[in-house]
């Protein structure tokens, strides 16, 4: 089903078993939350999350009465897929109870929510959506409808401020205005420089990722060199991150596993591990030494060339690496 269609009945007749997915957690989030309001269950709800899901206890709550009187949401959040046998049972013991609500965010990839659409078939009492990413105007109308509502006098180049700062981030933007309505009057630019934390690192990580899996890096580069970060910065964090990925690369040839906190002293989360992982072992140790002489090759022109000059070598240098991969 389209947003638009979700929406209208959302607010017509929403459906009681609903499957979410896709790129848009501020807006899956944002539903979720309506649903809980319109049910009144924030006390009542039962949520599982990931591997806490369990199949004889969502059946169970779904098959009793709710303690408070009212109705029984259950919300399920992971990354992996429900046997359909189970999902059937649950939307089955949804159907027998117009009190009763079931909603299954499921945070893995979209092609693989697919086997998950039968069981929500309008004919089975159920509902499905995808949500893609917003584009820049639509996350910015979306933040100016937010600011309106909380009374935020914020206009919209500012939001647009706010966005680059945190990388086009719907979720964590939306966080950051509830956080500046406790100002008053205006909010300006100046105030997001000086309230708001950047997140060039998080959007560099993104950027050395595409970069090592030979994807297009020009307009990641132009985000970060808009956030205020130099190209200095770019090639110090290029280098630490090849040094990882080196480190990653031995580990696994004498350990024959990937383990971040015996690596690098601490852990890292798993989906982040298992992708530096799977590229650390996808360059050869002599490729990586190639990128290491690259790197200090470009710091050293860019030290001894002009400011004008250090983009262009900054883009010279990556289509080089690129080329060694």
């Amino acid at each position: 089903m389209y947003q638009r269609e979700f929406e209208n009945l959302l607010h017509k007749n929403p459906p009681r078993a609903i499957l979410l997915y896709g790129d848009n957690e501020y807006t899956i989030n944002s539903y979720i939350q309506h649903y809980i309001n319109i049910t009144d269950t924030s006390n009542s709800l039962l949520t599982l999350y990931f591997d806490d899901y369990s199949f004889d206890k969502a059946k169970r709550y779904l098959s009793q009465t709710s303690l408070f009187g009212g109705a029984n949401m259950l919300i399920i959040k992971r990354d992996k897929k429900i046997p359909k046998k189970e999902l059937d049972i649950l939307i089955s013991l949804v159907n027998k109870n117009i009190d009763s609500f079931f909603i299954f965010h499921f945070k893995g990839k979209a092609s693989s929510a697919k086997s998950l659409q039968s069981s929500f078939s309008p004919k089975n009492g159920g509902n499905w959506v995808r949500l893609f990413e917003p584009n820049i105007n639509q996350s910015i109308n979306i933040l100016y409808k937010k600011s309106m509502e909380i009374g935020l006098d914020i206009d919209h180049s500012t939001l647009q401020h706010l966005m680059l700062l945190l990388n086009n981030n719907l979720e964590l933007s939306a966080n950051e205005l509830n956080k500046l309505a406790i100002l008053k009057g205006r909010v300006t630019s100046k105030d997001i420089d000086r309230l708001v934390y950047s997140t060039a690192p998080l959007a560099i990580e993104d950027l050395l990722v595409d970069l090592f899996e030979n994807r297009p890096i020009i307009k990641k580069v132009n985000q970060i060199l808009d956030l205020g970060e130099d190209e200095f910065y770019i090639v110090r964090s290029t280098e630490f991150f090849v040094n990882q990925l080196f480190l990653f690369h031995a580990y696994f040839k004498l350990n024959g596993n990937i383990d971040s906190k015996a690596i690098l002293g601490y852990k890292l989360p798993k989906d982040i591990e298992q992708q530096k992982g799977v590229l650390s072992l996808k360059i050869k140790s002599s490729t990586l030494l190639k990128i290491y002489e690259s790197l200090f090759e470009l710091e050293i022109e860019m030290k001894k060339s002009s400011s004008i000059d250090r983009e262009s070598l900054l883009y010279g240098a990556f289509i080089k690496i690129q080329s060694f991969l």
